[in-house]
């Protein structure tokens, strides 16, 4: 069960409140280069993103923000350290969030004119506190987590001072350990929706695992309003761990799932380039479905029959099973175009149900 925090409406997405946690990641190109830019985020658009961020380092950034945001169809947010007049220049340029770390912003004069013009624009604003970047009076402090969860109170007073609550609150850190005992202690004191992350992962393997892990406790302790998983990868897999994620939480759907067996000496058919195969295909579907891949008599037939769909290996072929039933036989050389074939079919039938309904 979700933490009940505050809404904050950030273009056509509302976090928090209860509604489904969303997707978020970030541009790779150089904000700059208008095209490129809007390319990618066409991608990640196309993978499920629903909120995406920009690096605005430059006045030329800032110059590019309404350019990309009339070319997209999701939130864009500014993300801006050290230079206040950038995030005043973002905010009037129409994004619909930024995002800062007032700790290297600079003194709490130039804070206030970032919160003031958001006020005025009716800007979303995230704290973003990292573990890496925290203002210099929590150097000392021994404890990462509590450093990170002090900073981020103190920053939240300072804009409730100008009466300004449309904040989102993230407390990220490189260590999984020191990110879910801040993202709890922080989830205690406040109601504001939170925005998960373990930052710098690693790379799509190592940063898949660190943010399975992470965000995956946090979010089954009903922790986290929005998230990123942060990889040193194409953005685009950020997202499809992300849903993963949540999917196997039972958080959101992200199309169909597969269940397949990790292979072992029992295994009469080759499974693993039949699961890759599957999974390329099934990539940009978003029906939810169960499809199961099995390679072997023990585990195979309970499983395939407790999927929408699945195929349970034998020698040299599979057993197809359909809602529960064993259909037919298949050589192992047909199976993935076969189980295809019957996994569109099955799309078609609850699209259908859909619209009648």
């Amino acid at each position: 069960m979700t933490k009940n925090t505050r809404q904050v409406k950030i273009g056509n997405v509302v976090i928090g409140g209860g509604n489904p946690v969303a997707v978020q990641s970030m541009a790779s190109e150089k904000t700059e280069d208008v095209r490129a830019t809007v390319e990618q985020i066409k991608r990640l658009e196309e993978a499920g993103c629903e909120l995406i961020r920009v690096a605005v380092p430059s006045r030329e950034a800032v110059e590019a923000l309404p350019k990309i945001k009339k070319e997209i169809n999701i939130p864009l947010i500014a993300d801006i350290h050290f230079h206040w007049e950038y995030a005043v220049g973002a905010i009037e340029a129409g994004v619909d969030k930024i995002r800062i770390n007032p700790g290297n912003i600079g003194g709490e004069d130039l804070v206030a004119k970032i919160v003031e013009k958001a006020k005025e624009h009716d800007t979303a604003i995230r704290i973003g506190v990292n573990s890496g970047s925290l203002h210099p009076k929590y150097y000392k402090e021994e404890d990462i987590p509590t450093a990170l969860v002090k900073s981020c109170l103190e920053y939240i007073r300072f804009c409730e001072k100008f009466d300004f609550h449309n904040i989102v609150l993230s407390v990220k850190s490189s260590s999984v350990v020191d990110s879910i005992k801040a993202y709890r202690m922080l989830s205690e004191q406040t109601d504001y929706p939170l925005h998960l992350g373990i930052t710098e992962a690693g790379s799509l393997m190592k940063g898949t695992v660190k943010s399975a892990v992470g965000l995956g406790v946090l979010l089954a302790d009903g922790i986290g309003d929005t998230m990123r998983v942060s990889l040193s990868a194409d953005p685009v897999h950020e997202v499809q761990v992300a849903y993963q994620i949540l999917q196997s939480l039972g958080l959101r759907s992200y199309g169909p799932e597969i269940i397949s067996c990790p292979t072992c000496g029992r295994c009469d058919i080759d499974v693993i380039p039949v699961v890759e195969e599957i999974e390329k295909r099934l990539m940009t579907m978003r029906t939810p479905l169960k499809v199961a891949i099995m390679g072997c008599v023990v585990n195979g037939p309970g499983e395939a029959r407790d999927a929408d769909i699945g195929i349970a290996g034998g020698k040299q072929e599979g057993v197809l099973f359909k809602g529960g039933k064993a259909i037919r036989r298949v050589p192992a050389e047909d199976m993935v175009e076969v189980l295809m074939g019957e996994i569109e079919k099955l799309i078609d039938d609850v699209k259908e149900k859909e619209a009648r309904d």
